[in-house]
């Protein structure tokens, strides 16, 4: 077994820092917690760094924003928010709070009431963050995280909100795979990773390649903003994989709704109340309580009444058990396997799992995942910094080796059956960039057609879960219907044909790839004239 190296976390380096100091810095923003890490060059020890007034610790900064009524554009972020008890106010619609889930989201539950919309809310928080920090060090390159499930509406957010900062090099690294990096396992490890967080359950099974003296790896880096990080660093291309992951939009907010809402279902869900029942959830996960010992807490309704939020660590699990959690977990893991297996992964390969994220410490999650990973060890890396370590891992030079999470779709016209279909081109777990063109060839529709359109979609896994809100509660619902196709965006390709098609005739050839960025390009050549059909991008895939 691998050595682990888990204390690199418990030796953060705290010295002073100065405007003569460049390097690279990594924000993992979070629904409860955002962190700030920044490391020097030179290889020096990554350093939590202290934004006082608005960060609670070194490098933890609550993920609040509150806008003043008195000014325009004037907020409060952070700490600042929880000093000033700006929190318990809940007559306005000025705070901001678990916007993180809602960035990229077509649609916004009401529970997120605030007149900041989630992607405002977190454009202010780095850009405040960049601001602080940027005054005391020179930040060379700009290392950020995304959720696996959102992450391409994630990374397009990321990319206007980063527009306007002054840095050369931007990256950007799905969670999970951050938190491999961050746990500290040695090269040649494989490992499963449970990132439970406040919004977001991310699992996936990476292989850190190296080991046994071939070079080490530097976990998945995902480039954006047009930048190709290839090329510009000395190192040797090394390569780490991401064999297979699948996400959730739930997280340790949920739990909170639901712990309120069942222990005090006829009153109305009020910050201070959610607040209370995080602390409830928290206590009710340490491990060395009883399972019957019944905790309690008080809080006041709206109408300044008192109440109390009473459960134990038994009433906690029953009711994540009621909730569909554990089930959740089950699909989330089945479908991470089945992609890896695609992958040439077998169960026995797997070292280690690793839990990241405040939910990770509920002892009914480790335990459940114990059950169904059998004698695999466990390694629970401090789960606040690891994720931002993990990306601090992350440098130029490295090539991609991700795989895709959905799989995508062309939408095609069958000549047999003579309709359209959905057709194929990558399956989920496909590796990218792709090694080898895929090849196919289209027919037109009807008779003197003008053109093929090119519609490009995402499969929906059948049995796989989604969130939906009744009444303001968060709860699973599971996509049961076969062959479900998602439109991944609005834009339509046309390819044009000249002379114009007769319906059943082969057209086109077409030869697609999955580049660096892990976007889809298209080229081919009409198969009636040999003429060539220039390269085009269908945008990204993932």
């Amino acid at each position: 077994m691998k050595k682990n190296k888990v204390d690199q976390v418990e030796n953060i380096h705290r010295p002073e820092m100065n405007t003569n100091d460049f390097g690279t810095l990594a924000i993992d923003l979070g629904s409860s917690t955002t962190v700030v890490v920044f490391q020097k060059e030179n290889g020096q020890p990554p350093e939590l760094i202290d934004l006082s007034p608005i960060s609670r610790a070194p490098g933890e900064i609550p993920s609040l924003i509150w806008e003043s009524s008195e000014k325009e554009e004037c907020y409060l972020i952070g700490q600042q928010v929880i000093d000033l008890n700006l929190i318990n106010d809940e007559k306005k619609n000025n705070l901001s709070q678990d916007f993180k889930r809602w960035i990229g989201s077509t649609e916004i539950e009401p529970i997120y009431d605030s007149k900041i919309s989630p992607e405002k809310a977190g454009e202010i928080l780095i850009h405040k963050i960049w601001e602080k920090v940027s005054s005391k060090v020179n930040i060379k390159r700009l290392v950020l995280t995304a959720p696996v499930d959102t992450y391409r509406e994630y990374r397009t957010w990321l990319v206007n909100v980063c527009n306007s900062l002054e840095v050369k090099e931007i990256a950007l690294v799905d969670e999970p795979t951050a938190a491999a990096m961050g746990a500290g396992l040695e090269p040649g490890s494989t490992l499963l990773v449970l990132d439970f967080g406040g919004s977001t359950i991310d699992m996936s099974i990476v292989a850190l390649e190296g080991g046994e003296g071939q070079a080490s790896p530097i976990a998945q880096l995902v480039r954006f903003d047009g930048n190709n990080l290839e090329g510009k660093s000395t190192q040797v291309l090394r390569t780490a994989k991401v064999l297979g992951k699948s996400g959730l939009r739930l997280g340790g907010k949920d739990i909170d709704r639901w712990i309120s809402n069942h222990l005090l279902p006829e009153e109305s869900t009020t910050n201070s109340i959610l607040r209370k029942a995080e602390e409830l959830k928290c206590e009710l996960s340490n491990t060395n309580i009883k399972e019957t010992l019944v905790i309690s807490k008080q809080v006041k309704n709206k109408h300044n009444e008192e109440k109390f939020l009473k459960l134990s660590k038994k009433g906690l699990e029953e009711l994540l058990i009621e909730k569909g959690l554990l089930k959740s977990i089950e699909k989330l893991f089945k479908q991470t396997i089945h992609v890896a297996k695609r992958n040439s992964f077998e169960f026995k390969d797997l070292d280690s799992v690793v839990l990241v994220g405040g939910g990770s410490r509920i002892p009914l999650i480790k335990n459940y995942l114990s059950e169904i990973c059998n004698s695999v060890p466990f390694l629970t890396p401090p789960p606040i910094e690891a994720i931002a370590l993990g990306a601090l891992n992350l440098t130029p030079g490295v090539q991609v080796k991700d795989v895709l999470n959905k799989g995508v779709s062309l939408r095609c016209w069958n000549k047999k059956n003579e309709k359209h279909i959905w057709h194929s081109l990558f399956l989920a777990g496909q590796p990218w960039p792709t090694s080898k063109p895929l090849e196919i060839i289209l027919a037109a529709s009807i008779d003197n057609q003008l053109g093929i359109d090119l519609i490009i979609g995402e499969p929906q896994e059948e049995g796989s879960n989604e969130i939906i809100y009744i009444n303001g509660l968060p709860t699973l619902k599971s996509i049961e219907a076969k062959d479900i196709i998602k439109k991944i965006n609005n834009t339509i390709i046309s390819i044009p044909l000249e002379p114009p098609g007769e319906i059943g005739q082969d057209c086109i050839k077409l030869i697609f790839n999955i580049n660096e960025n892990c976007q889809l390009e298209v080229e081919g050549i009409d198969l009636r004239n040999n003429n060539e059909i220039s390269s085009q991008n269908l945008g990204e895939i993932r």
